[in-house]
């Protein structure tokens, strides 16, 4: 099994610098077989990519399932990261829940799933609107005190409430989209993790693929569930070509391909903003996996990091379906 150099996000926890998605593990960006799925997370963890993330809602707990299949055996190597919080559904059409009963019976299902007496890192998904969140990290910090989780996290939380769940427990991470063209969590919610001594992880490093060279809008198939999302619908996708196009015109200047330059992008802003940050993409493919590796090691250098920094501003389409189920609700309220 190969290295990785490690970040130490917050409360002592230290990660792998990149980390796996394991939401790929299902079928939300189109089908997978449970032997390619086992196949490419045991390829992702050979790698050194060790800090698994997946949640218990993916696949409806079928992600946890396949990762009990790798860490029947090797649960020592694994820095293992799942949530709670979002109820059922499909994508754009679930319930957020963060009451205590809820907390309990979500920590249960998941260890049973996995296999595992404990979790590393246990998420709040979303932030219940309908529960204090010192009620919902009370809950969780029961689970450390018990063993079941070592430490906790927030999902798209507002600055303000991982303010509120620090005073509660210590949070060592917290999980948001943040991308070369997401770049709202920088206003007030890395602020508040920087001044809390809080690490990043960032999902969707790569806009749900968008950012990497063989992303095509004819992939997208049924079942798929970006469609969900604004940036996504057909129209937005060709408005936001020739941006694509000239972004990774500026990867292949670096020598890079456009997956490695996102990723090495949010280790360079990540530097420049002084918040250790470990993004967790994620593939079906093992071939993505091994594409990413170099952006641990690659610097852009400044002008290609200027060149970038009016992405965000200038892509069509809201990165979520409903900002209300985002971090960018503390700063639009």
């Amino acid at each position: 099994m190969s290295t990785l150099p490690t970040v130490a996000l917050g409360d002592g926890l230290n990660v792998t610098a990149l980390g796996y998605g394991a939401m790929s593990l299902s079928d939300v960006y189109g089908p997978i077989d449970d032997e390619a799925a086992l196949s490419t997370l045991t390829h992702a963890v050979d790698a050194g990519l060790t800090f698994v993330d997946t949640a218990n809602i993916y696949g409806a707990g079928r992600s946890e399932r396949t990762i009990a299949r790798l860490i029947a055996t090797r649960r020592d190597e694994i820095v293992l990261a799942t949530k709670f919080g979002i109820d059922g559904g499909v994508i754009g059409s679930r319930g957020i829940r963060g009451d205590r009963p809820y907390v309990r019976e979500q920590i249960e299902g998941s260890l049973s799933r996995l296999g595992t007496d404990h979790v590393d890192l246990y998420y709040q998904h979303r932030v219940d609107p309908n529960v204090p969140i010192e009620e919902t990290v009370g809950a969780m910090a029961e689970l450390v005190a018990e063993g079941k989780v070592l430490h906790l996290g927030l999902s798209e939380a507002t600055a303000d409430e991982l303010r509120r769940a620090h005073a509660v427990h210590p949070i060592a991470a917290v999980q948001t989209e943040w991308s070369v063209v997401s770049r709202d969590v920088e206003t007030s919610v890395v602020p508040a993790a920087i001044e809390l001594g809080v690490g990043f992880v960032p999902y969707s490093p790569l806009s749900r693929a968008w950012l990497a060279d063989d992303f095509s809008p004819e992939q997208i198939g049924e079942g798929d569930g970006r469609p969900k999302f604004p940036r996504f619908h057909p129209e937005t996708l060709a408005r936001n070509a020739a941006l694509r196009d000239e972004y990774l015109a500026i990867a292949a200047d670096a020598g890079l391909t456009g997956a490695q330059l996102a990723l090495a992008w949010l280790f360079a802003r990540g530097a420049q903003l002084g918040i250790p940050v470990a993004p967790i993409p994620g593939s079906r493919f093992a071939a993505h996996v091994d594409e990413w590796l170099p952006s641990i090691d690659a610097r852009p250098d400044a002008d290609v990091l200027a060149r970038l920094d009016t992405f965000a501003d200038r892509i069509h389409g809201n990165r979520s379906f409903d900002l209300g189920w985002t971090s960018q609700r503390g700063d639009v309220a």
